[in-house]
């Protein structure tokens, strides 16, 4: 049997891997703590690519801020953290307080590490993300990711803690590091995000001008320039600031990237964008208009060609040429698609409804019934909860107006959707009136860090506020929908908290073990974990979603996990006998996963392999 690893990612060994396959005469070995690693080898890989190495202080062009290099370590560095299911706080599928079969997550923690303990399992599946990071404003938290400084250190100099004992601090504009501190927050999250987003998946951030410039030039950098799609004005306010000292700041900016640079968003039907299509002259092929290029955009010499009408005239063809060829272009005017002016000057193309699959959407975002404005937001809440005084609520939510019209744009029926900055609630919220609405499948996952709500005396933290509007919403949803409703709507969500490993430190370093400690190291589980505890730590380490179904069965008297329909059984009761595992055994799972003092006694733990061999030798034994 193998032990799990029990942490994150090493995004550091994933890129020497990466750069192996590409320049395997570039890996080495050498000896680090009396350990044979791989390395980089970059005097060979430094050969490899010398005529694309920058040397020294040469003048190159890029973006730089300080502590770059750290940050970028901090994304790389694995963690040995976990997340624990807290089934009190979690809603079932059909709304039922304590459920939890829901498909959807919420998880409360520092958002950095929660994404280093989602990369692997979800590594390439999410379709879409959209966050609404601190804007830095000078009165916002920003996540603290000190890299100068040891924690001990910085608590003796800040001491500014969350309740979970998150390091947190306000950015004010007289701080030094000002821009520095809050690209060191942002940068991470992105360059693991990255690796979340599916291959035809994009990320839609908003921002305001505090940080717009230096979020473009990051998302350059991780995303790559190639991969920028659009910049969305939304137009975030529906009155204007007449007390405004210049101008009144009427929007807010959305940045859109993609994993891919030939990712395009859905087409919208828009009725009120179709009323130019008319059918005057009774088409049987339905309402038309008419006046679409018929140029070539680009320079096309070969399909530079002059034209004659049927009376003799001479249409002489566009700059760059026609857009299509000669033969082409005749087939169009037998069809109809194409016709001459009444005075035969130039050609005109014909454009059906029927043909059309949908307009682009527009970069302005400017139509508050379509996208929704942050005053309709906060209303919006306050009917969620109208017991609740104002000044207890979320302060600047976004609308599920703005957060639906993204989602149309940027997701199917059944996409996976994230929010690593979720706030009040919002994203999921939007996501569950869309699946009413369009009898849809979409799941989200919500991360958000418990940031304690100052004086406020409804709520302790924001995820407090935030699951209880999910929950509210919910109901809502449900309630609006009446009969209608769909019987398998998913309104609940699992909820699972950050926290430290489920296990001692002897299981990441048993070689400091020394003999004397061996009899009270016997279980290298922490005392107060639970077994579901351990499940969700074993599914993070092999893989397995974090939404997929969990049954729990009794097995000769021991509690067994079936997890994804017999993909994983699990068992960490201790004294597991031969009956036990041989019914784990021939239930034939993927995955087998006991503690390793799960034996009985010597004979199972000696029986153990035989037993797999005899009725399942393909199943993968784990133990931890």
């Amino acid at each position: 049997m193998d032990t799990l690893k029990m942490h994150s990612l090493d995004g550091v060994q994933r890129n020497i891997e990466m750069i192996g396959k590409l320049f395997p005469n570039a890996i080495t070995e050498v000896k680090r703590d009396g350990k044979v690693e791989h390395a980089i080898d970059f005097d060979v890989l430094r050969q490899e690519l010398s005529d694309s190495i920058v040397e020294g202080r040469e003048e190159r062009y890029q973006f730089t801020w300080p502590d770059k290099k750290k940050a970028m370590l901090a994304a790389n560095a694995p963690i040995t953290a976990t997340l624990r299911p807290v089934v009190t706080d979690s809603v079932g599928k059909d709304g039922t307080p304590g459920g939890f079969d829901s498909e959807n997550l919420y998880i409360e923690g520092d958002n950095l590490e929660v994404l280093k303990l989602l990369q692997e399992t979800y590594l390439g599946k999410v379709k879409m993300i959209y966050i609404d990071p601190p804007y830095n404003t000078g009165n916002d938290f920003v996540y603290e990711d000190d890299f100068a400084q040891s924690a001990d250190e910085y608590m003796g100099n800040s001491g500014q803690y969350d309740e979970e004992g998150n390091r947190m601090v306000t950015n004010t504009e007289s701080n030094g590091r000002f821009h520095t501190d809050w690209l060191n927050m942002i940068y991470p999250r992105l360059k693991i995000a990255k690796d979340l987003l599916a291959d035809d998946g994009a990320i839609f951030i908003s921002i305001d001008h505090n940080e717009h410039a230096n979020l473009k030039e990051v998302c350059d950098l991780t995303f790559g320039v190639q991969c920028f799609i659009a910049e969305l004005a939304w137009k975030s306010s529906d009155n204007s600031n007449n007390n405004a000292l210049t101008f009144s700041e009427d929007y807010n900016t959305i940045l859109v990237y993609a994993k891919n640079p030939d990712w395009k968003p859905h087409f919208l039907n828009d009725p009120k964008k179709r009323s130019h299509f008319k059918n005057p002259d009774n088409d049987p092929r339905g309402p038309w208009f008419d006046g679409n290029p018929v140029n070539n955009p680009g320079l096309r010499p070969n399909l530079q060609f002059n034209i004659t009408s049927p009376s003799g005239k001479v249409i002489k063809h566009p700059a760059n040429g026609w857009r299509w060829s000669k033969e082409t272009i005749a087939e169009k005017l037998k069809t109809g698609e194409l016709r001459f002016s009444e005075d035969e000057t130039r050609l005109i193309r014909r454009t059906y409804l029927a043909d059309m699959e949908g307009l682009p959407p527009s970069t302005l975002c400017v139509d508050l019934e379509v996208t929704g404005h942050t005053r309709g937001a906060k209303y919006e809440l306050k009917k969620l909860f109208p017991e609740y005084p104002v000044t207890d609520l979320f302060s600047t939510p976004k609308p599920t107006l703005l957060i639906k019209y993204l989602l149309t744009l940027g997701t199917d029926k059944d996409s996976l959707v994230m929010d690593f900055f979720s706030g009040s609630g919002t994203t999921a919220d939007a996501v569950m009136q869309l699946n009413a609405e369009e009898a849809g499948n979409r799941k989200f996952i919500l991360v958000q860090l418990a940031e304690p709500c100052t004086g406020n005396t409804s709520f302790s933290n924001i995820c407090e506020m935030g699951k209880e509007r999910i929950r509210r919403a919910g109901r809502k949803i449900k309630e609006d929908a009446g009969l209608t409703a769909l019987a398998d709507l998913d309104i609940g969500f699992r909820c699972l908290r950050l926290d430290e490993s489920n296990m001692k430190p002897v299981y990441y370093t048993p070689d400091e073990v020394g003999q004397q400690d061996l009899f009270s190291l016997v279980d290298n589980v922490k005392e107060d974990r639970t077994p579901e505890d351990l499940l969700f730590q074993v599914m993070l380490d092999l893989g397995v979603l974090l939404s997929s179904p969990i049954e729990v069965k009794e097995i000769a008297g021991k509690k067994v996990f079936n997890v994804a329909n017999g993909f994983l059984l699990a068992c960490f009761d201790h004294d597991v006998t031969d009956e036990t595992v041989k019914a784990i055994a021939q239930m034939k799972p993927y995955y087998a996963v006991f503690r390793d003092s799960s034996m009985a006694n010597d004979s199972v733990a000696t029986n153990f392999d035989q037993i797999f061999e005899t009725y399942s030798p393909d199943t993968v034994r784990k133990v931890l």
